[in-house]
């Protein structure tokens, strides 16, 4: 399949849609999925975006979405997608004091998810860039995964019935980049040591965000998963996955999925804010803020990532990724700029494995444990 033709509507080309396509028009030719997709790894809030999103989610066939939403959001996305939404329990990253949010105040986070929200499972976020503001020294309790304060907390939330989520490592081009300095951030191998401890030692289910923050070495992931049966990866983050697993011959990626069917689930990574819904450039806002700006750029922000997942799994595609990826002009500045877009390949994978990233892994790992927990 070549690229889309730009749709014949006048169609606004913005970071989320480089090819001006009309999504609900691409939705429709894509069809249903072979089963309803369960998004695992979501960050829905806001009362303007809410509907929006409902909208991206019907036209992609998503029926159930796991979100980390913001405590002070929860209450109105629970009204808003009823049961649809499943709430992963979260600090509050964008609180004034941020280092009482991620101490006690987790604790309070966690306790409440579970008890007004019904969360059962709890996010560890241990990303690299904690180290950019927070103090390495002084808040080594906060950046380690496990630390005695992070192994409190996970045993407070294992005793509540929570399995975990984690955020372990970023792109290879960040730590080509951004995170050259290893004296600061360690190497990327550096980070997974405290997390296979942590797995050992807290024997619940783990799932690790982000392809589990390795999309780049399947061989590395390979033995990841085998030395742990109880860790297991979502593949949200679809600017990264869309640009890193496209590289994999299709053989390689079929053969991963096939070896390690029911531990690979889907997921999409989308932020929905309302402030998608005002004018805004400033690309030091609030996560994600400068993304979009208005209903229409909204929609296609968040139907992006399903048309791009989509499109990756189920399709025969060879072209560029609608969606722009910052991560090329900040490895190669002299050949790529903030607009550009990597290759996008269709993996067309068998119907019966689409089913088990699509569904049938989630419904065996998360519907199951909410359930039983």
């Amino acid at each position: 399949m070549n690229p889309p033709e730009a749709s014949q509507t006048v169609h606004h080309r913005t970071p989320a849609n480089l090819l001006g396509l009309d999504y609900l028009a691409e939705a429709e030719q894509i069809g249903a999925p072979v089963v309803p997709i369960i998004d695992s790894h979501a960050h829905i809030n806001g009362v303007k975006a809410a509907p929006v999103y409902l909208k991206a989610m019907a036209a992609y066939g998503v029926t159930r979405v796991y979100s980390q939403t913001q405590m002070s959001q929860a209450a109105a996305m629970r009204e808003a997608l009823g049961e649809k939404i499943r709430f992963v329990a979260i600090p509050e990253y964008m609180a004034d004091d941020r280092r009482r949010a991620m101490r006690e105040g987790f604790f309070e986070n966690m306790r409440r998810f579970h008890g007004e929200f019904g969360s059962r499972m709890l996010k560890f976020w241990a990303a690299p860039r904690l180290r950019d503001f927070l103090d390495p020294e002084k808040d080594a309790d906060i950046i380690r995964i496990d630390s005695p304060l992070r192994r409190e907390l996970a045993s407070e939330a294992m005793s509540m019935g929570y399995m975990f989520q984690a955020h372990i490592a970023d792109p290879d081009t960040w730590f080509a980049t951004k995170y050259a300095d290893a004296s600061k951030y360690g190497t990327k191998l550096e980070h997974y040591e405290p997390l296979e401890r942590m797995a050992d030692d807290f024997p619940v289910p783990w799932l690790v965000a982000h392809m589990g923050g390795w999309p780049e070495d399947l061989e590395f992931l390979d033995g990841l998963l085998s030395r742990h049966s109880n860790i297991y990866l979502d593949t949200s983050a679809t600017k990264w996955m869309v640009r890193e697993l496209s590289k994999h011959p299709r053989d390689s990626f079929l053969g991963f999925l096939e070896k390690w069917r029911g531990r690979v689930l889907f997921g999409s990574d989308i932020v929905t804010l309302d402030d998608h819904f005002e004018t805004s450039d400033d690309t030091n806002a609030r996560f994600g803020a400068h993304q979009a700006s208005g209903e229409t750029e909204a929609f296609d922000l968040y139907a992006s990532r399903y048309w791009a997942l989509r499109t990756m799994y189920e399709r025969e595609y060879d072209g560029p990724s609608p969606i722009a990826d910052p991560d090329l002009e900040m490895v190669e500045p002299e050949k790529y700029d903030a607009m550009s877009s990597p290759k996008l390949q269709g993996f067309m994978l068998p119907t019966e494995l689409l089913k088990v990233v699509y569904s049938e892994a989630a419904e065996d790992l998360l519907e199951k444990w909410w359930a039983e927990h």
